[in-house]
């Protein structure tokens, strides 16, 4: 009988090198839209890695080892070792991307704000009787930014009745918007948690033949018994 492995088959070993999901060394000099874009890349790259884990039958629990302690033969432990690794070291690249992205809404809102009260200053100096913002505008730290599209909604679904329609834009979704949605996933969630609940839905609306685009926010309350296939009646497409 051999002599079962000693070292961790757990812990990653592969080379530093970084991989194509990486952040670049200094992200802090990036633009709101770069840093999108490396957040987009980096979650397509964690979602390609997790489906390659999934087709060997495991993930980033499941034990690389025999009962006893021996590698298992009837999977590629080495490439699965990899991939983990690959995962861990984008997890982190994913948050630190995040990170820089809340701060540059903050920054970028926070500016737009000041302009915004600097403007008011100029016009009341000129004898102009400045306008109290409006309690449903969007505040400088809640940016409306559409992540899906509605792509279809069913008559007389949950769905239709909150007053969801097809083009709407989602901005918000419950606690979900577009810099936590990861792909919708999120919001299948809130929506699974949520069944005979009222979630809050922001939307964003242009209708047809016009330039002006409305922001609302609507109940949404997921039911089965509406029916129809699905707790909501509708398909939603991310951006």
């Amino acid at each position: 009988m051999g002599i079962p492995m000693a070292d961790n088959l757990h812990a990653p070993t592969v080379s530093s090198g970084p991989s194509s999901g990486g952040i670049p060394r200094d992200i802090s000099k990036l633009s709101l839209a770069d840093l999108t874009k490396h957040k987009e890349r980096i979650e397509e790259e964690l979602s390609a890695l997790s489906t390659v884990l999934s087709s060997h039958g495991v993930n980033m629990n499941t034990s690389l080892t025999t009962f006893d302690g021996f590698p298992r033969d009837d999977i590629d432990v080495a490439q699965i070792r990899t991939i983990r690794a690959q995962i861990i070291r984008l997890r982190y690249d994913h948050k630190e991307v995040m990170t820089n992205i809340e701060k540059g809404i903050h920054t970028h809102f926070a500016g737009l704000q000041g302009a915004r009260d600097n403007d008011a200053a100029t016009r009341t100096t000129v004898g102009s009787v400045p306008r109290t913002p409006s309690a449903s505008a969007p505040q400088p730290d809640a940016p409306l930014v559409s992540f899906a599209t509605v792509n279809s909604v069913v008559p007389g679904s949950p769905a239709d009745r909150a007053g969801l329609k097809t083009g709407d834009g989602i901005c918000g979704f419950g606690n979900v918007h577009w810099l936590n949605h990861e792909r919708l996933s999120k919001v299948t969630e809130v929506v699974q948690q949520n069944e005979g609940r009222t979630i809050t839905v922001k939307i964003s609306r242009t209708p047809a033949g016009s330039r002006t685009t409305t922001h609302l926010e609507l109940d949404l309350v997921p039911r089965r018994d509406w029916g129809g296939r699905g707790l909501l009646g509708c398909h939603l497409l991310p951006i």
